[in-house]
């Protein structure tokens, strides 16, 4: 008999100024758990005071060239992940800071994240959305699974240089 995974009650909400102490937390954490899988990392982003994550939620916020998302389990924060326009091509955007808690993987929720930020893409007129992911992550199977492919396009990993990121792009459409 197939295993059923657990109910969820997911919620995906914008991080704003509201409960950019709740996304703190989780972006802690998750530069804490993998560190390999962001361009920043925990021991620059633990430095940041409360004033500053309430800022970044403001500006993450604004909805015009960026937007992160927040997603809730019954109550409990367990991913994010967003997106900011291409500076010199606002058909393009990038996603970033995907992350899902390990006790909440495989359960769907990474994909209605980025589901919300394809949403968003598309209210801003994006036909492209692109990323970078290690070599070392995981993850590539996942956005293989969203249809997102990789490009060619390779580039040393800017906090370790002996790893090389892959940039997968897809249609919004």
């Amino acid at each position: 008999m197939p295993r059923v995974p657990p109910q969820t009650m997911v919620a995906i909400e914008p991080v704003t100024a509201l409960n950019a102490l709740t996304f703190k937390t989780l972006r802690l954490r998750a530069l804490r758990d993998d560190p390999q899988a962001f361009g920043s990392t925990y021991a620059k982003e633990s430095q940041f005071t409360d004033a500053d994550w309430i800022k970044r939620g403001t500006q993450w916020s604004d909805g015009e060239r960026s937007m992160m998302f927040l997603a809730s389990d019954k109550g409990v924060a367990c991913g994010i992940a967003g997106s900011v326009l291409d500076k010199e091509d606002e058909t393009r955007a990038q996603l970033v800071s995907m992350w899902t808690a390990p006790t909440h993987r495989r359960r769907g929720i990474g994909r209605l994240l980025v589901e919300g930020v394809f949403s968003w893409a598309r209210s801003r007129n994006v036909r492209v959305l692109w990323l970078m992911v290690t070599s070392s992550n995981a993850a590539i199977s996942f956005y293989e699974r969203l249809g997102f492919r990789r490009t060619g396009r390779t580039e040393p990993y800017p906090n370790d240089p002996s790893l090389v990121e892959y940039e997968m792009s897809r249609s919004v459409d």
